[in-house]
């Protein structure tokens, strides 16, 4: 599980969309008590931030309608509480600019 910390814009189209997917599932995980990888380091550096995760998610979906893509899996800005800034990190984003260098994907790090 992986949520960037960094524009996604910089994204190739596959962690575009996989960070997307994952990010849904943190939503879940936080906002309706689903147990699974509740206590995963990228759940819990989330955990208080569903505003900060929310914001994110606007993000990402304009860059997916930026690209032509459609987006239909919107998030409730209700459940979007806690802090607006992610502040904490598994990883850097210098070292996850490394991290996505090294898989040499169409990242544009």
């Amino acid at each position: 599980m992986r949520i960037w910390d960094i524009p996604p814009e910089k994204l190739c189209r596959n962690h575009l969309f996989g960070e997307h997917r994952e990010l849904h599932a943190i939503w879940s995980i936080l906002t309706n008590g689903k147990k699974g990888y509740a206590h995963h380091p990228e759940t819990v550096r989330w955990m208080g931030k569903q505003k900060a995760l929310y914001l994110r998610h606007e993000q990402l979906t304009a860059e997916i309608t930026q690209r032509g893509y459609c987006h239909a899996s919107p998030l409730d800005e209700q459940l979007a509480t806690g802090k607006e800034l992610q502040d904490t990190y598994v990883h850097s984003p210098d070292e996850q600019i490394l991290l996505l260098r090294k898989k040499q994907c169409g990242c544009k790090v």
